[in-house]
């Protein structure tokens, strides 16, 4: 932010956290210069309280930079006997429950839940410089709660003293603010749209490779499976457990059934993600040593989600921790032969991004990716030198494109900091942003 200029003159401000100040700045409180009001929830069993003709402002509506019409609205049986306050057009909400520091302005009144503050507009606080201030001062003042969470109440907000200065120069802040976080959102979401873009090239390059190979000249044939399609003359058609061996864990044991029981590390559905193993949250249950060797888990294993993200897949790729075995919400996967695993987790990114694993799974119910179910499943399978170099082509051409995708990650975070830092240096007057166009 070297491109802005600072204030000709600072004063200490006596507040911590905010250090010098510019020394025409004023110090204010949120009890001296702001009026708030918190709001409630009115019964949610009682439906005549809602679907009637006042907006209410929930924690899902905050995602609107600006409210005019709320997701839900309360009737006047509502308003009567809860006796809130109703806050005024052109109030600043804030959230300052469980999630911390979600603004919005309104447009029109209304009333708000209990986690969300409402400040009303009033001529010594702007409300479009108070929707910059208010996430970089409030969040200074929470407390930790008996679960090392952030908490804020009205006393502490309340509490908040803060420095700014005249409402003229908040409102020429604000407008410098708008213009330069507006251009860095921008930004973001071109950012956010190339992502999705390489993501969608990503999955259709899988989806092809394992579907229709690499060679575009190559005779097609009808593969007799609806969600397989046409593929080349040469490739087979087979049920999984012809050519793998697919084996459901181990039930949770919570304890020792025997003394020759141990304690060991074990994989479930959450330490199994897309393409990749979380090895930093391992848990442990007792196993026996017959069950060690059955649902021994070892490098070069795929291992697929039964349940929850059905058919979420990854190789293990590093050698686990000795004993390491997987619990039933799982399949482990091993080659019977000459084809790779990876054959089968790239047919499981199609099977999830084209849906039609919830066909496979019945979706009409709880789905499970049983057994049964993936044992059964017809796969196209080329010959085994074939399916290797596909495999190949399909590491590299992921990888150069997760590299894209990390990069332009990168650069969003980087966006994203910059903005925060703009917003608090410009709220605190560490930079001058007056005369700013």
């Amino acid at each position: 932010m070297s491109q802005y200029k600072v204030y000709p003159a600072y004063k200490d401000s006596g507040v911590e956290w905010i250090g010098q100040v510019p020394e025409h700045w004023q110090l204010r409180k949120v009890a001296w210069d702001l009026v708030m009001s918190i709001g409630w929830t009115p019964d949610t069993k009682n439906r005549r309280y809602y679907g009637g003709d006042y907006n209410w402002v929930s924690i899902a509506d905050l995602t609107k930079n600006r409210i005019n019409e709320t997701g839900q609205k309360i009737t006047q049986l509502a308003v009567d006997e809860m006796k809130g306050s109703q806050a005024p057009a052109g109030s600043l909400l804030f959230s300052y429950k469980l999630t911390i520091g979600m603004v919005a302005l309104l447009d029109q009144p209304a009333y708000t839940n209990e986690a969300i503050a409402a400040f009303y507009p009033n001529k010594k606080i702007n409300m479009n410089f108070w929707k910059y201030a208010v996430v970089v001062i409030l969040p200074r003042y929470s407390r930790k709660n008996i679960y090392n969470s952030d908490l804020l109440n009205q006393e502490l907000m309340n509490s908040a003293r803060f420095y700014a200065p005249s409402y003229d120069e908040q409102a020429t802040i604000a407008a410098a603010l708008d213009r330069e976080t507006a251009r860095i959102d921008a930004l973001v979401e071109k950012k956010t749209r190339f992502i999705e873009l390489l993501k969608e090239k990503r999955q259709a390059l899988i989806t092809h490779a394992v579907t229709k190979g690499l060679d575009p000249n190559v005779k097609m044939k009808d593969s007799g499976v609806e969600w397989i399609g046409q593929v080349p003359v040469h490739w087979k058609i087979a049920p999984v457990k012809y050519h793998y061996d697919a084996r459901l864990g181990k039930m949770i044991q919570p304890a020792a059934v025997s003394d020759r029981d141990i304690e060991v590390p074990y994989h479930r559905a959450q330490t199994v993600q897309w393409e990749r193993i979380v090895e930093s949250d391992i848990k442990e249950m007792w196993a026996s040593p017959r069950d060690i060797e059955q649902f021994s888990v070892s490098e070069g294993d795929l291992l697929i989600c039964e349940g929850g993200d059905v058919c979420r897949a990854a190789i293990v790729k590093q050698p686990p921790e000795k004993n390491m075995i997987f619990q039933n919400s799982i399949h482990r996967i091993r080659s019977k032969g000459e084809y790779g695993v990876g054959w089968v987790m790239r047919l499981m990114q199609h099977l999830r991004s084209s849906e039609w694993i919830d066909v496979l799974c019945n979706k009409n119910t709880i789905v499970h990716f049983t057994s049964d179910k993936l044992g059964s499943l017809e796969c196209p399978l080329p010959p085994p030198d074939e399916q290797a170099s596909i495999a190949a082509a399909l590491d590299r051409e992921t990888a150069r494109i997760d590299a894209l995708i990390g990069k332009a990650e990168q650069s969003i975070t980087l966006l994203k900091e910059r903005r925060s830092a703009f917003i608090t240096a410009a709220v605190t007057g560490q930079i001058d942003l007056r005369g700013k166009q």
